[in-house]
C-alpha cells in the first residue's frame, strides 16, 4: 500500500541548527526535507495520531550546529525526543493527553545565556483535559496550559496556568524569557523564571483589545509585543511588564506612569504604549520578528508577505504569491526562512531580500465551491496510465500529483487572474477532464455575473507538449452551450473527439481537426470543432460517458440515458428511470454494462445491461464517485455510510463511508474497506509502476485502486488482496544523494572568502590595481547583515588612499 497527500502546512516547520534541514509536520510522522534539493530526505514515524508541533533543540556554538534533535507533539498524547539524523526516537513522555502545542523555554535561554546545562528540563504544552466532565469541570474550559517536567517524564501537580476554550497556540520569545497565547481580545503573557524549577510559578500579565486578536510574536531582545487582528490591524506594546515583572512595589514609588503617558494602551494594561499599523484587508494570521529585530514581517489572505521596517514603519512586499499565508518561520542563518501557503506548500525564502529560492509542494487542498456549483463540479481526476491526479486549485491551476511518488510533477494555469482575497468568488474552474492517454485535457471555467451582467462559461482544450505535463492551450470556446451551464466533459477513448453535456438541454460533440500521432501524443496546437449537437426533449444534459471502443455515446437526460451513434449523431436507444437524476455515467469495462449513480433525496447506484437495455440491479446507496476497469467487469464505488452505519459494529473510528468492489452482473460485493473523509473523494483504477515491485511478473495484474479522501489525503493499494509493501514516499530513498552544499551566514550573502596566501600576494604585488570606485561597494547591502565596522573601517580607508609601484624611494 502507497499511502501520502498530507498536509505540510497544519503546524509551523523548524529549521535544523545548520539551517540545510526544515522539519515539517505531516500527519502521524514529521518530514525531514533538505532546503537545498527540496527533497524529503528522512522521516520521523512513531506517533500514532496528529503530530501538532515539533522543536530543534538550539545549540550554542557554530562548531555543535551538527547536533540534530529535536522534540514533537502530537494529538496521541505523547511527547517525542528524537535523533533526526538518523532518525531514531530517542525518548517518549506520555502525558495521555492530546498536546496541542508545547514550548521549552530553558532551551532558548540557555542558548542566549551560554549557561551550563540545569538538572531538570521543563516544557509548557496546551492539553485538552478530556477527563473535565468525570471530574465535574466546565466543559467549556477543558482546554489548559500544563507544566511538564521532560527530565523525568511526568507533568508538574497542581500547575494549571490558564483554562480556555479552545486551543491556542503557544508563542515564546527567542530569548526564552516570556511566552503567551492569545484568546478572543486578550493577550496573556507569562514570564519564565530564571531559573526554572518544579514549584516556582510564572508571573503573568493581561493585553486587551477591542477586536479579537488572531496572532503574536515577541521581539528577539526588547520588551515588544506584536499582535494581529480579525480586521487587518497590527499592534504593538512597547515596554510590556514593566510593573508585573519589575519584581519592587511600585504603589509608592513614582515610577508608575499615569494612563496619559501610556498612549495607546488600554484598560490596566502593562506596558509603555502601543503603537497601531494598518495594511492588510483582512484577518492577520503572520507575524514573526527578524533575528536582529529589525523587520516585523506579516501575511494574511491576500498572499503578500509584508516587511515591516520596526523604527520607521516603512514597508516592503513580497506580492502574488497567489493564496493565503498561514506561518513564517525564521531559521538559525539569518538569510534564510520560509513561509507556509494555504496551498499546502512551503517557500524557502532568502532573505532579506524576500526571494523564493525553493518550494516544497504537497498535494493542493480542496477550496470552497459555492452551492449553486456542487452538481456540475470536480476536485480532480486521474491520469490512469501515468498514476497522476489532476487536482483543481484555488489560483486557477490545475496541479498533476504523483501518486506513486508522493510529489508535484507540474501545474498549469488555466486562467491569468490575480489572488482575491476578498469573499466574492468571480470566476471558478468547475471541471476538468481528461483523456484516456492523458495527452488532452479539457477545462471549464465560469465567470460570474455582476448584477446580472458579465457571466459566462469558457471551453478550453489544452494538448501536451511532453511527457513532463505541460500543457498548452490549443482551442478557447466561449459559451458553448449558449448561455448554460457545463455539466459534464466525456473524450473518446481512441480518436480526437470529446463530448460536452449542458443544463441547457443539449450535448455536443467536439473533433479534433489533426489525428494524426507522433511519439504517442497529438500533434502540437490542434484545433477542435463542433462536430454534432443532440437534445432529447429539452431536458438537461447531465452527464455524458463514451463506451470502451467508443462506438457509443451515453448521455443521461435528467433521470433517463440516451444511447447514441457519435459518428452520425443518431438516437439508439432510451432506458431508464431513476428516481432523481444521474450525476454520473460510466461503462464496466469491455462488458455490457452500465453504471450510473443518483443523488438527492432518493440517492441510488444502478447498473444496467446494454444488451437488454435493462436494468441488472441496484442499491439505494449515495455514490459518491466509482471507478471502472479498463477490462474486464469489475468497477469500486465510494458509498457515504448513514447516520445509523457509523457508530454500528464492523466499523472503524471516524469511518464515514467505504469502498465497494463489484462484478457487473453480481449484486454482491466481492471486497469492502471502511474509509474516513468519503465526502468529496474519488476513485480511480491505475496502472501499478512495475519499479515498485521487483517481484512482480510479466503475469501479475499490475491495475491498482487509488482512493483519494476529501481531504486529498490517498492510499493505493492492490483490491485483489496482494498487498504491496508499505510505503509513503519513492524520493526519499533517492534524495540524500542529491543533498546539497549550501552556505550558511557571511558565506550565503557575500560568498566564500578566498584562501588567504602570503607567497601568492607577494608574487604577484605588482600585478595587483586597484578598483576605480571600491568604496561603492563596501557598504552595499542592509545594515543588519554587514560585517562589524572595526572590519569595514580599515578596507575603506585604505581603497581611498592611491597604491603607486616604484623601485626605490623619493627624497
Amino acid at each position: 500500500m502507497i499511502r501520502g497527500g498530507k498536509s505540510f502546512v497544519s503546524s509551523p516547520p523548524a529549521f535544523s541548527n545548520d539551517a540545510k534541514k526544515l522539519l515539517v509536520c505531516t500527519g502521524n510522522t514529521v518530514s525531514v526535507f533538505s532546503t537545498d534539493t527540496g527533497l524529503q530526505v528522512a522521516e520521523l514515524e512513531g506517533h500514532t495520531a496528529l503530530v501538532t508541533s515539533v522543536m530543534v533543540v538550539p545549540v550554542s556554538t557554530p562548531a555543535s550546529a551538527i547536533l540534530c534533535y529535536c522534540w514533537t507533539t502530537s494529538l496521541d498524547g505523547t511527547i517525542r525526543y528524537w535523533d533526526f539524523s538518523v532518525p531514531e526516537l530517542m525518548k517518549t513522555v506520555n502525558i495521555q493527553l492530546p498536546v496541542y502545542s508545547m514550548v521549552i523555554p530553558s532551551l532558548l535561554a540557555r542558548q542566549s545565556e551560554n549557561s551550563e546545562t540545569q538538572s531538570d528540563t521543563y516544557a509548557y504544552i496546551s492539553v485538552e483535559n478530556t477527563k473535565a466532565e468525570q471530574n465535574k469541570q466546565r466543559k467549556e474550559l477543558r482546554v489548559q496550559i500544563l507544566k511538564c517536567n521532560l527530565s523525568k517524564s511526568r507533568l508538574v501537580r497542581g500547575v494549571i496556568l490558564s483554562e480556555i476554550k479552545k486551543p491556542e497556540n503557544i508563542t515564546i520569545s527567542p530569548n526564552g524569557k516570556y511566552f503567551g497565547i492569545h484568546e478572543k481580545r486578550k493577550i496573556r503573557v507569562w514570564e519564565v523564571p530564571t531559573k526554572d524549577a518544579k514549584n516556582i510559578s510564572c508571573r503573568k500579565l493581561k493585553l486587551s483589545h477591542t477586536k479579537n486578536l488572531s496572532c503574536i510574536a515577541f521581539h528577539p531582545t526588547d520588551r515588544i509585543l506584536a499582535a494581529g487582528d480579525a480586521t487587518g490591524r497590527i499592534l504593538l506594546w512597547r515596554g510590556f511588564g514593566d510593573k508585573t515583572f519589575a519584581g519592587t512595589d511600585l504603589e509608592n514609588e513614582k515610577l508608575l506612569k499615569d494612563e496619559d503617558d501610556k498612549p495607546g494602551v488600554r484598560g490596566n494594561g502593562d506596558a509603555d504604549s502601543c503603537t497601531t499599523w494598518h495594511w492588510h484587508s483582512s484577518e492577520v494570521k503572520v507575524l514573526c520578528f527578524s533575528s536582529d529585530g529589525a523587520y516585523l514581517f506579516s501575511g494574511g489572505k491576500e498572499g503578500v508577505l509584508v516587511g515591516w521596517q520596526l523604527d520607521t514603519g516603512k514597508k516592503k512586499f513580497l506580492p502574488r504569491i497567489g493564496t493565503p499565508l498561514l506561518n513564517f518561520t525564521t531559521s538559525p542563518d539569518s538569510s534564510l526562512s520560509s513561509i507556509s501557503c494555504a496551498d499546502n506548500r512551503i517557500h524557502i525564502l532568502k532573505m532579506p531580500r524576500m526571494e523564493i529560492l525553493k518550494s516544497i509542494s504537497g498535494i493542493k487542498l480542496p477550496s470552497p465551491v459555492p452551492e449553486m456549483f456542487r452538481g456540475s463540479f470536480n476536485d480532480f481526476v486521474f491520469n490512469r496510465t501515468a498514476g497522476l491526479v489532476a487536482v483543481r486549485t484555488e489560483n486557477y491551476c490545475i496541479q498533476f500529483y504523483s501518486l506513486f511518488d508522493d510529489r508535484e510533477i507540474s501545474e498549469v494555469q488555466v486562467c491569468e487572474r490575480n489572488h482575491q482575497p476578498s469573499d466574492d468568488v468571480t470566476m471558478i474552474l468547475n471541471l476538468v477532464a481528461l483523456s484516456f492517454e492523458g495527452s488532452v485535457m479539457c477545462t471549464v471555467e465560469t465567470r460570474m455575473a455582476e448584477e446580472g451582467i458579465g457571466g459566462f462559461v469558457t471551453l478550453k482544450f489544452w494538448d501536451r507538449r511532453s511527457q513532463n505535463n505541460d500543457f498548452n492551450l490549443s482551442t478557447i470556446i466561449y459559451e458553448p452551450h449558449r448561455d448554460a451551464g457545463v455539466s459534464a466533459v466525456a473524450f473518446h477513448p481512441t480518436r480526437g473527439m470529446a463530448a460536452s453535456a449542458s443544463y441547457g438541454g443539449d450535448f455536443k460533440v467536439w473533433v479534433s481537426n489533426n489525428e494524426s500521432r507522433q511519439s504517442d501524443k497529438l500533434i502540437q496546437r490542434s484545433r477542435w470543432a463542433c462536430h454534432a449537437v443532440g437534445s432529447y426533449r429539452n431536458k438537461p444534459m447531465t452527464a455524458a460517458a463514451f463506451s470502451n471502443d467508443g462506438s457509443v455515446l451515453a448521455v443521461a437526460a435528467e433521470t433517463v440515458i440516451t444511447l447514441w451513434d457519435p459518428e452520425k449523431n443518431v438516437l439508439v436507444a432510451v432506458i431508464g428511470s431513476t428516481r432523481e437524476p444521474i450525476v454520473n455515467l460510466s461503462f464496466i469495462g469491455d462488458s455490457n454494462f452500465l453504471a450510473s449513480t443518483s443523488q438527492g433525496a432518493n440517492p441510488q447506484l444502478t447498473v444496467w445491461n446494454m444488451s437488454k437495455l435493462s436494468v441488472s440491479w441496484s442499491y439505494k446507496l449515495h455514490a459518491e464517485a466509482i471507478a471502472c476497469s479498463e477490462k474486464g467487469s469489475q468497477f469500486a464505488v465510494i458509498v457515504l455510510l448513514p447516520e445509523s452505519y457509523k457508530t454500528g459494529a464492523g466499523t472503524t473510528d471516524n469511518a464515514d463511508g467505504a469502498i465497494l468492489l463489484f462484478n457487473a452482473g453480481d449484486p454482491v460485493a466481492v471486497a469492502s474497506w471502511f474509509v474516513t473523509k468519503a465526502k468529496g473523494g474519488g476513485l480511480a483504477f491505475i496502472q501499478r509502476d512495475r519499479s515498485l515491485d521487483d517481484n512482480m511478473d510479466e503475469d501479475t495484474d499490475p491495475v491498482l485502486l487509488a482512493y483519494v479522501n476529501g481531504d486529498h489525503e490517498y492510499a493505493v493499494f492492490n483490491p485483489h488482496g496482494v498487498e504491496m509493501q508499505e510505503r509513503k514516499v519513492r524520493h526519499t530513498d533517492i534524495a540524500s544523494s542529491l543533498e546539497g552544499t549550501g552556505q550558511i551566514g557571511y558565506a550565503s550573502i557575500y560568498g566564500k572568502l578566498p584562501e588567504f596566501k602570503l607567497e601568492a600576494v607577494e608574487s604577484s604585488a605588482e600585478a595587483v590595481t586597484p578598483l576605480e570606485r571600491p568604496w561603492e561597494t563596501i557598504f552595499s547591502g542592509p545594515s543588519h547583515s554587514l560585517p562589524p565596522l572595526t572590519k569595514l573601517c580599515s578596507a575603506f580607508l585604505e581603497s581611498l588612499l592611491e597604491k603607486r609601484t616604484g623601485s626605490g624611494m623619493v627624497n
